[in-house]
């Protein structure tokens, strides 16, 4: 059960992370000031990122480590999400749309963290 969640994790994050770069194109070719679609980037990008690097962890505490600061870059995402909606960047479907993959990404790295530490 704890490799079906952790295949997932992999695969979510980095489906996550392409619509993160996808996004960040899309805000640029819209002429949307670099500072807000640099910020998502980094942050969305960074979740996959850092359930890749858990793969080769020294140790079980690294693991967890690795875990929570994906988990915090998702909450991060989930800020940037939030400002780009409330500025009118992006539309309530595409922001619902994202909110939710965020939301399950969150889930999935709460869940893995919480079985790590048993």
């Amino acid at each position: 059960m704890e490799e079906e969640r952790y295949n997932k994790i992999l695969d979510i994050s980095f489906s996550f992370g392409v619509r993160i770069v996808k996004l960040f194109q899309y805000l640029i070719d819209n002429k949307v000031s670099p500072a807000l679609p640099t910020q998502i980037l980094r942050s969305g990008t960074s979740i996959g990122a850092n359930v890749n690097e858990s793969i080769y962890a020294q140790s079980k505490k690294d693991f967890i480590s690795k875990m929570h600061i994906a988990l915090k870059e998702a909450n991060e995402t989930k800020y940037w999400l939030r400002i780009l909606h409330a500025s009118g960047y992006i539309n309530d479907n595409e922001f619902e749309s994202m909110l939710t993959d965020n939301k399950n990404i969150i889930g999935t790295l709460v869940n893995i963290i919480k079985a790590a530490k048993t």
